[in-house]
């Protein structure tokens, strides 16, 4: 079974490779044809893909557009209307050294990419990364999570009805399909997922050199000082928090607040999670579930010990766990040991707020960071001494949501960007070439050296 996995790909991957040396995919009518193929089917499938994501997480149809197929949309949208400014080789500056040259960067896709996706938005985190590498000029190899098989299939229908394999190809299934996959050579390799794999993914890569692009996760602290709309804020994280039942790389995934405001936040908070989730969130058919029984476990085991300030409920049948926040909180509990990823909030106090630095530290690098203040000192202290991938100002989440800025991540939480330009930018080589006249020919630079070919060098390279 595993020989005839491995065989199977390299078929796909050798198609792949012969395809893109023939140059096809290269025009940038041929990308734009195949963006607006896309598109239309994915307008085309928009019932079935959302059902799917109902199935797999439990998503209701609005929060399934809004999380997902809308950004997937948004993101061909972008390529299309910029597509060919964005392909162009563009002049740059010429050192008087080159007099007589013109310099210039052309835009190059790399060839045969790999795009392995997450179960969280399986959707979304499979067709963002193709877009940009379609729009490149690449051919892509995707492979679904294998989690949220629903979604993987629907992802396999709308891509095998747009494009020939040669072009791009669906491989579905887990583990021994990821490891005949990683054991092939492409020019490019993007992963969105788990540390533990990711670590995998780049030391497979590093066996042909490949160049990889790394979305991760971590533990992104929401910071709420006595300065903040305290009511604003409660209402915002209560949505960032339990969006797709906290399943969200970018989710807070832990909030750090001034202790003299707790209270009063925490009385914020339970108001909000009622509104956005009912009385009883565990009976909303709105409010999603967890991905499978193993992580429902975990983190039934997280909160198991934990002070209950607000849910804790649970059904094992529906795999639903309510909105829960934790209090009196401390670094050495389980729940600050490993990202949460599910609708657990816990809460860590302060009092000086220089102490949240030596908090952060124990988990650092985090892919997101919220910070509530009206405190504009505070703000830009905060953004300039904190390394982390992205974050916002009095909000959540709101900042992957763009095409205009990239998303990603920075030590422990990831490497590279992308979205707009920046996924552009991530799946095309730019090459640099100076183009220069055959007069005259400055002799500088040739043996013999002497005194005054070092003095006009001198100049020259001031």
């Amino acid at each position: 079974m595993k020989m005839v996995i491995k065989m199977e790909i390299e078929k796909i991957v050798q198609s792949q490779h012969a395809y893109f040396k023939t140059g096809e995919t290269l025009s940038v009518p041929f990308r734009l044809r195949a963006l607006k193929t896309l598109r239309a089917k994915i307008i085309e499938h928009e019932a079935e893909i959302l059902e799917a994501l109902r199935a797999d997480l439990g998503k209701s149809p609005f929060e399934g557009y809004m999380t997902e197929v809308g950004l997937a949309l948004d993101e061909i949208h972008y390529m299309e209307k910029h597509l060919k400014k964005l392909a162009k080789p563009h002049r740059v500056p010429t050192p008087l050294g080159n007099f007589r040259s013109k310099s210039f960067v052309i835009p190059s896709p790399y060839g045969t990419v790999l795009i392995m996706s997450p179960w969280n938005y399986p959707f979304q985190l499979t067709m963002e990364p193709l877009i940009d590498a379609l729009a490149a000029g690449n051919t892509a190899v995707v492979k679904p999570g294998s989690y949220s098989p629903n979604t993987s299939n629907i992802i396999k229908k709308i891509l095998e009805e747009c494009f020939d394999e040669k072009y791009v190809a669906v491989v579905l299934g887990g583990r021994l399909e990821n490891q005949a996959l990683l054991d092939q050579k492409f020019e490019y390799i993007f992963f969105t997922g788990s540390k533990s794999v990711g670590r995998e993914v780049q030391a497979k890569a590093s066996v042909h050199l490949c160049p990889i692009t790394l979305e991760l996760g971590g533990k992104s602290p929401a910071i709420v000082d006595e300065t903040a709309n305290l009511k604003i804020a409660a209402t915002r994280l209560a949505f960032g928090k339990y969006i797709n039942v906290g399943q969200t790389c970018v989710a807070p995934d832990y909030l750090l607040i001034q202790k003299s405001v707790k209270d009063e936040f925490v009385k914020y908070l339970a108001a909000a999670i009622r509104e956005q989730y009912g009385e009883k969130p565990l009976e909303n058919p709105n409010f999603g579930k967890i991905i499978n029984d193993k992580h429902f476990a975990r983190l039934l085991g997280l909160i198991k010990d934990e002070k209950i300030i607000v849910g804790g409920q649970s059904d094992p049948k529906t795999l639903r766990i309510a909105p829960t926040v934790l209090d009196e909180i401390t670094l050495d509990r389980p729940v600050m040991g490993e990202e949460i990823f599910g609708p657990i909030l816990p809460i860590l106090t302060y009092e000086k707020f220089d102490e949240i630095y030596e908090i952060i530290d124990h988990n650092p690098t985090p892919l997101a960071l919220y910070l509530f203040t009206n405190n504009k000192k505070r703000q830009k202290e905060v953004l300039s001494r904190i390394s982390f991938g992205g974050g916002c100002i009095n909000d959540v989440i709101v900042h992957v949501a763009t095409t205009h800025m990239a998303f990603g991540g920075v030590g422990e939480s990831g490497m590279g960007g992308y979205h707009g330009k920046s996924g552009f930018d991530t799946f095309t080589h730019y090459k640099s070439i100076v183009d220069k006249k055959l007069h005259p020919d400055l002799n500088v630079r040739y043996q013999p050296y002497s005194k005054k070919k070092e003095k006009l060098l001198k100049m020259i390279l001031k």
